[in-house]
């Protein structure tokens, strides 16, 4: 049976806690974590490292609760829910009736690569609905970007409150509807310059010949493999499911290589595309999902000229 505010809910109970104080987040948190452990839930703490301290120190020094790395959790989308579906798995198998956790977004997460993380929070709300978890995500409105914060209030039902409400967020948009609505990502700079390679109609190994020319000697060897993947699965996913004419451009700054893949089509039909894997053959969901993956940031756009995959490995702008 499920314990507070979450008892009698049917799958995923998903809250913000929009916080302006380390009193108004411990006022929060603490009772949570401390009930759930009360009521033999498993209750988990995937704060970032200062926050993790914070309720580390609050809570009495046999407590129960799990302290997961926030950093590792989350850095990026597709892994984030592929980690915790497995995570919510084995805490059913065990018996669970109900699992509570406490997370955060990287502050780095906050910034120009915030699309990927807003449709990260939407899609979660699908993603693990068929699990028994009270989740809350943790933001500190004194750096939180006020456009963050709208989107928070839209991707989250509720929002938990010190005083032990659960008030809902009428700006909450299903994650179908959500997911739907086109938000052209933040420009990369470096898309300014001249690029390095532009092809028309390239080939999968002709992607991948141009990624590993501009990347050697740029990015590491392993985030080299992996962008040389993700931008023939794109190559590949374009040219399958899109429509010509294909084009790929490329840019290389100091520390990233960006890759920009577009056809005339208007990109997968699945809103969940690239945070989940794809369930049939017609909309290219897998190679997004490997690529979602295999690169530190990971843009869609359905724009004028058609659908824009972009691609950003090493560090992201």
């Amino acid at each position: 049976m499920r314990t507070g505010a979450a008892a009698g809910h049917i799958g995923y109970y998903h809250e913000a806690v929009c916080y302006d104080s380390a009193e108004h987040l411990l006022g929060v948190v603490v009772p949570f974590l401390l009930d759930g452990i009360e009521a033999g839930e498993p209750s988990i703490v995937a704060l970032g490292e200062l926050n993790a301290a914070l309720v580390r120190s609050a809570l009495p020094a046999d407590s129960k609760v799990v302290f997961l790395t926030g950093g590792e959790m989350y850095a990026r989308p597709a892994t984030a829910i592929r980690s915790y579906r497995k995570l919510l798995a084995d805490h059913v198998s065990e018996g669970a009736a109900q699992i509570r956790i406490i997370g955060e977004v990287t502050s780095r997460a906050l910034g120009p690569t915030w699309d990927w993380w807003a449709r990260y929070e939407s899609a979660i709300n699908h993603a693990y609905d068929e699990f028994p978890l009270w989740s809350m995500c943790a933001y500190d409105v004194r750096v939180t970007p006020g456009a963050v914060l709208d989107d928070v209030l839209r991707t989250h039902p509720r929002t938990a409150l010190p005083d032990g409400s659960h008030p809902p967020n009428r700006q909450y948009i299903d994650p179908v509807g959500y997911l739907s609505v086109p938000r052209p990502p933040v420009p990369d700079p470096v898309q300014l310059t001249g690029p390095r390679a532009d092809l028309t109609d390239p080939t999968p190994a002709e992607a991948r010949l141009a990624v590993h020319a501009a990347g050697t000697g740029l990015l590491s060897a392993d985030d080299l493999d992996d962008l040389v993947v993700a931008a023939s699965e794109t190559v590949t996913n374009a040219r399958r499911h899109g429509r010509g004419p294909i084009r790929m451009r490329l840019w290389t700054a100091g520390d990233r290589v960006v890759i920009t893949v577009t056809d005339a089509g208007r990109g997968p039909r699945d809103p969940f595309a690239g945070l989940l894997p794809g369930t049939n053959d017609n909309g290219g969901g897998l190679g997004l999902w490997i690529t979602h993956q295999s690169c530190s940031h990971v843009s869609l756009d359905r724009g004028p000229d058609g659908f824009t995959v972009r691609l950003t490995g090493g560090v992201p702008l």
